[in-house]
């Protein structure tokens, strides 16, 4: 699984991006996937490992949340 930090967030919190440890693209996080995890918001400094799915834009998405660390 990839991991990465949450390095934005939008100004109403509803979605995100991922920069990734392995260096590769940043990846989108919509604030429903995180819902799904078990969590409330998407915040900056958040550390998360997730899978990569394909986004209705078909770019890669976060899946399958599991928060490391809550920035």
């Amino acid at each position: 699984m990839p991991t990465g930090t949450v390095k934005y967030v939008d100004a109403k919190g509803q979605w995100g991006f991922i920069s990734r440890d392995d260096k590769q693209p940043k990846v989108f996080l919509s604030l429903d996937t995180v819902l799904r995890a078990g969590h409330t918001e998407i915040r900056k400094n958040q550390r998360w490992s997730f899978d990569l799915a394909k986004g209705r834009d078909g770019r890669p998405q976060a899946d399958n949340l599991l928060l490391l660390m809550d920035g």
